[in-house]
């Protein structure tokens, strides 16, 4: 079920949050978690059904090994460190077993030039986000940093269905207070108010900039050999945007919907096209992926307190291993180098002790960002050289005699499409983010007229088929 759709916005989310809030009214505490909890459930199985079991056994095998790597409930007699690698092997195995297989014997067979059936199995949704949010868990009850949860508390906080699907990747312990505070049992008309105004921007965020930028980038990665220099460029920089703003909008509208039910979910975007270098990047975009590659990968790898060639080293598996959990292709591996290799060029050029004008170094970020997003979006390398090739290599000789409508043809670009790509650019790095715009928002008039404006523009917009990028990693 998506978020952006009649049937969440009309149906699921009003009888949800009415239903929650009516068992709590009458004190039906775990009743209420329970129904959160089946609720969440039937939103994940709406996309597939046959995949439920799988969240189920994995929500109950993490419980199982949590609570053995908790000493102070549990007494074992196999080592804890044997626990937590046995539990994150199964997890990994999972993951690896629906989302890499395929690719793996791919490799085999073009490099052994074999045979090898492939399983060609469809991918669970949320595989990647809910693995990683119980490796995390798993390490944290290793380092003994949780409390005692019982399997109820724990399934709320695997499957809180305004995060399950695509992030952000929350923090048991950001979640669970939040579930257990008796001050957040009640309705908060504060919080229903600044909800509604978050997601209805996510919202809009979605379907009227993102689907529409999708228009021209799918079209241009579609016809990459006959792309001109213009089409190129304008093809790229709709897909850069399309990515922000359809899973920034995401989260906004999991961040609103989460409000409803007074649970504030972890910020996972702070314009991150305004960034001045690539570190400044990551500690921007898509900050709780950040955050877990930083806390369960680059510091258990030494991090920053070891050489400086083990330093390089760490950046450089961190981010590969970062772009193979985006997907199972060569592209992703290659851009995940790509970010590994700047970050270390970022390194060795700060140890000059040289400061590039602001300007300059938004320009230089931009465009990297800019250009690596190709390789990330790519079918195969070929697609990715043909855009960039055609972005440098300049290719719109016939623009002096034919109209620019023929130059965008590949594209099939118009005045509406081309507005909203300027727009875009313009939004992403001048005007407030949506976390700036919640903290300035006040319950009023204006934006109550604002809230149901964009919200029928949204509204009108919905009849499009659309999917959140996201969902595919």
């Amino acid at each position: 079920m998506l978020f952006n759709s009649y049937e969440f916005i009309f149906l699921f989310l009003p009888f949800t949050f009415l239903a929650y809030f009516y068992l709590l009214n009458k004190r039906l505490i775990t009743a209420s978690k329970g129904f959160l909890v089946f609720s969440s459930l039937f939103f994940y199985s709406w996309w597939n059904i046959n995949y439920l079991p799988l969240i189920l056994v994995s929500m109950l095998f993490n419980y199982t090994i949590g609570s053995s790597l908790n000493e102070k409930f549990v007494k074992v007699k196999v080592s804890k460190k044997s626990i937590l690698i046995f539990g994150i092997s199964m997890n990994l195995f999972l993951l690896a077993y629906f989302k890499y297989y395929d690719f793996f014997i791919s490799g085999v067979n073009n490099v052994l030039s074999s045979n090898i059936e492939l399983l060609n199995l469809l991918l669970p949704l949320a595989i990647s986000f809910f693995t990683f949010q119980q490796i995390a868990y798993l390490v944290d009850s290793y380092r003994q940093e949780t409390k005692e949860y019982d399997f109820l508390n724990y399934a709320i906080f695997v499957t809180f269905f305004p995060q399950l699907i695509a992030g952000p990747i929350v923090h048991h312990k950001e979640m669970m207070p939040q579930f257990a505070s008796t001050y957040n049992l009640v309705k908060k008309h504060k919080n229903i108010a600044l909800g509604l105004f978050i997601f209805s921007i996510g919202l809009f965020k979605k379907v009227f900039i993102a689907d529409n930028l999708a228009i021209m980038a799918t079209n241009g990665f579609n016809a990459t050999e006959s792309l001109h220099t213009i089409e190129a460029w304008i093809t790229s920089l709709s897909y850069t945007m399309q990515l922000y703003f359809d899973f920034s909008g995401y989260t906004d509208m999991a961040i609103g919907v989460a409000l409803l039910f007074n649970i504030k979910l972890p910020i996972n975007f702070n314009t991150p096209y305004k960034a001045t270098s690539i570190q400044d990047f990551w500690r921007r975009w898509h900050i709780t992926l950040s955050r877990f590659l930083r806390d369960y990968i680059y510091i258990p790898l030494g991090g920053s307190r070891v050489s400086s060639f083990r330093i390089y080293s760490n950046l450089m598996i961190t981010f590969i291993l970062g772009g193979l959990w985006h997907g199972a292709g060569l592209t992703f591996i290659f851009w995940g180098f790509l970010h590994g290799f700047a970050l270390i060029v970022h390194r060795l050029w700060k140890k000059t002790g040289i400061e590039l004008n602001k300007f300059i170094a938004w320009f230089i970020t931009f465009n990297f960002i800019n250009i690596t997003w190709i390789f990330f979006r790519a079918e195969e390398f070929k697609d990715a050289i043909n855009i960039l090739k055609a972005m440098f290599i300049y290719k719109d000789f016939y623009v002096v005699i034919y109209k620019v409508d023929y130059i965008l043809a590949n594209i099939k670009a118009n005045d509406k499409l081309l507005a909203i790509l300027i727009l875009s650019i313009i939004a992403s790095i001048l005007f407030k983010n949506s976390i700036e715009l919640m903290r300035d928002f006040k319950a009023t008039k204006k934006s109550a007229i604002f809230v149901i404006l964009i919200a029928l523009v949204s509204l009108l917009e919905m009849h499009k088929v659309s999917e959140f990028l996201y969902f595919n990693f």
